[in-house]
């Protein structure tokens, strides 16, 4: 089958379409015919040789996909051939074919394409994690949701719409601050030219959010501690900001009850990941077929283009997701 091959380490030059050897499922496994796959941070991450894969999963980029089942293992009772199917995946979204545990496939709402679906999985199983497993956000609460134009972003936006939640969002610009507040969003932060933690303050009255989604780190920090509500949860979904944190006083979190998570979900093993599945799926399925819960695709481009759509992300120009199709 072909597939998008990383010849070295390095820019997205290093990215190719070439033949590897096809996948075979195993009892519990389908095997899908990809028709898109999305693209996430972790690709550029891994791209560059910065974010090997986990342990005996492929090393073909691609954190998503979707497509249809044209075979599965002996012991697949659940799924037939032709069904349209989405999931994450450890890897290997950037191919003909890739095999996905049975539990982890979700069906595609009629109502939505192949590209609509390739953008659902990494970024809302992100989200949701964040915001309503950790987050446990309620109804009523403040998020402070950072990098709002994002993937995940805007997939969090719409979970915290739909929780009845305040939101506050941040991001680089005034066009992507007005696309957040379409979503959904009740104040928007260019954090390039406001102080996010001022606009938290006085959006709450003083409260602060009860719920923090950052992926920067030790640069937003402090701000992110001036901005934690009592009882307020911050989750840390990466470190694009730095991870060393200077003068850390843990007693900071004392004076707000605060409780802080960091979660990466690739890494994380496949039962986990198949509870959340599982859950998510049960809440935003019939939300997606609704309308309620809707994909939000930046730009589409053929795989054979993936060099300019990782330019794209690394440019950070993104509003939503970037979808490769696979034809």
């Amino acid at each position: 089958m072909r597939a998008i091959i990383v010849d070295n380490p390095g820019g997205p030059e290093q990215l190719r379409i070439g033949e590897v050897q096809r996948p075979e499922p195993k009892p519990h496994e389908l095997l899908v015919k990809v028709k898109a796959a999305s693209v996430n941070r972790a690709d550029i991450l891994q791209r560059q040789g910065n974010y090997p894969p986990p342990p005996s999963t492929s090393e073909i980029l691609g954190l998503d996909a979707a497509g249809v089942v044209v075979d599965k293992g002996d012991q697949v009772l659940a799924w037939e051939n032709d069904e349209r199917v989405m999931a994450l995946v450890p890897g290997g979204g950037y191919a003909e074919y890739v095999t996905i545990p049975e539990q982890m496939a979700l069906p595609i709402p009629d109502n939505l394409s192949f590209t609509d679906a390739a953008s659902i999985p990494e970024a809302f199983l992100t989200a949701y994690q964040a915001i309503v497993w950790y987050g446990q956000l309620k109804k009523r609460e403040t998020a402070l949701i950072h990098a709002g134009a994002s993937g995940v972003g805007t997939a969090a936006i719409q979970l915290a719409r739909t929780i009845g939640a305040k939101i506050i969002v941040t991001a680089g610009s005034d066009e992507k601050v007005n696309f957040c507040e379409m979503l959904g969003a009740d104040l928007g932060v260019n954090y390039k030219e406001d102080d996010f933690a001022t606009a938290v303050r006085n959006f709450t009255q003083g409260k602060g959010a009860d719920v923090i989604v950052d992926f920067i780190g030790a640069d937003y920090w402090d701000r992110n501690m001036a901005s934690l509500a009592v009882d307020g949860r911050i989750v840390i979904l990466a470190t694009l900001g730095g991870a060393l944190i200077e003068q850390f006083n843990i007693r900071d979190l004392f004076k707000k009850r605060g409780q802080l998570t960091t979660s990466s979900l690739r890494s994380r093993p496949l039962d986990y990941k198949v509870r959340l599945t599982r859950d998510f799926g049960g809440f935003a399925l019939p939300r997606f077929n609704s309308g309620e819960l809707k994909p939000v695709i930046d730009s589409v481009y053929s795989w054979q283009m993936a060099v300019e759509a990782h330019n794209h992300m690394e440019a950070n120009a993104n509003k939503g997701k970037i979808v490769l199709t696979i034809d």
